[in-house]
């Protein structure tokens, strides 16, 4: 079994990196999990999992020069493919190889979660929520937060990825998020998984270079990704089927 989903909020500061490890590592518990930081502009995946000082990354790999397997990280009870941060490495970068990628880890995983990049500006930028099976949104209970989630949604729809679930992440106000989560699930495909209130505990875990729930397993936002994973129904495919479809899957034209 394999499948594929896609973190991604449409816009920057919701917490979609520290979302996908939290979510991974709760997923690991049942499932063979892979994370791969396909935000090839502005990666953070590799902070989080304490691999700032690796050689080869995605960047490398989807440069042609390095394979696949040796960007394949094992941390925190899953499998990473961490992306560098250098600009001349996002240069070099063929966005277009990120299916082949996909492809070749999907043979050899149960679920491969995308760390998607912020905006769709771009073909590298929408490929993940293209590729993937499923997308999850992460939102923060702001009017600009859900009309950007909702146009990823209107996006990911579009070429045929479902909507898994809405997430709603670094929550202040306590009183209006219940009503703010109602009203959102009239306009958003999939229910709302769980809610994770702003914590000191998230940002010092992302200064620690841990995943929050390595840096802080009992704490109440580290419950919460639980929650959500928990509320996800993995949906079993045939790992050659998805492959196949990784590797012909039609590169959007620029936004």
């Amino acid at each position: 079994m394999v499948e594929a989903f896609a973190v991604a909020s449409g816009k920057g500061g919701t917490g979609k990196t520290t979302t996908t490890m939290a979510l991974g590592m709760a997923l690991a518990e049942e499932y063979d999990v892979t994370v791969i930081d396909a935000d090839t502009g502005m990666a953070n995946v590799l902070f989080h999992a304490g691999l700032a000082d690796v050689e080869t990354t995605l960047h490398e790999v989807l440069a042609g020069n390095a394979a696949v397997e040796e960007a394949v990280y094992r941390r925190f009870g899953m499998n990473v493919v961490p992306c560098g941060t250098s600009l001349a490495g996002f240069q070099e970068a063929e966005p277009s190889r990120l299916r082949d990628v996909v492809a070749t880890l999907a043979e050899g995983t149960d679920i491969i979660l995308l760390d998607s990049p912020a905006t769709l500006g771009s073909r590298s930028a929408v490929l993940p929520i293209v590729l993937a099976d499923r997308l999850i949104v992460v939102l923060q209970p702001t009017i600009p937060s859900l009309s950007d989630g909702l146009k990823v949604q209107e996006y990911a729809t579009t070429y045929g990825t479902d909507v898994a679930g809405i997430l709603f992440n670094r929550v202040t106000d306590d009183a209006a998020i219940d009503d703010i989560a109602h009203k959102a699930e009239r306009y958003f495909e999939g229910e709302t998984l769980s809610t994770i209130k702003e914590s000191e505990t998230v940002r010092a875990a992302r200064r620690a270079g841990k995943p929050l729930l390595a840096y802080a397993p009992d704490s109440p936002p580290a419950a919460a990704y639980e929650q959500a994973a928990s509320a996800l129904t993995i949906q079993s495919q045939d790992p050659n089927v998805v492959a196949d479809r990784f590797r012909s899957t039609v590169i959007p034209d620029e936004q």
